[in-house]
């Protein structure tokens, strides 16, 4: 991938809060409002579609850093859209900037980082990392 092209890349996901993205169901507490845990996600998936068309075969990218200001929640029902731009490209490494919105009012806003890997690569290393850690249990 040439990362230099990156740089101003937008990427957008949306979602409709359900029941299951709520801190309830994450066993986080009893508020009935979006998780820390689905807004991260969202974000992640607008990064994520920043980068598609610009993918080589056998390429994907891993967050590997987030930095997140949760603001304001929001309960079920209500649409959600995340925007992530590309502000920065060294090397593998690529920086976001994301924001999370219920229509006007702002939710959320993170500085993801994003390595570009080679998926046969990093899947063969993640196996052989569990297969270490389980020989270390037993």
């Amino acid at each position: 991938m040439n990362t230099e092209k990156l740089v101003g890349a937008l990427g957008m996901a949306s979602l409709t809060v359900r029941p299951g993205d709520t801190c309830v169901a994450a066993n986080i507490s009893d508020l009935p409002v979006i998780s820390t845990s689905a807004l991260i996600n969202l974000m992640e998936i607008a990064c994520t579609a920043a980068l598609e068309e610009f993918f080589e075969p056998g390429e994907t990218s891993q967050t590997v850093d987030l930095q997140l200001n949760y603001l304001s929640g929001v309960g079920v029902g209500n649409e959600i859209r995340a925007h992530a731009t590309c502000v920065e490209s060294v090397g593998p490494l690529l920086t976001f900037n994301a924001e999370i919105n219920h229509e006007t009012r702002l939710l959320a806003s993170a500085r993801v980082q994003r390595k570009i890997v080679d998926r046969v690569s990093f899947m063969a290393r993640t196996a052989a990392e569990g297969m270490l850690a389980e020989k270390k249990t037993l």
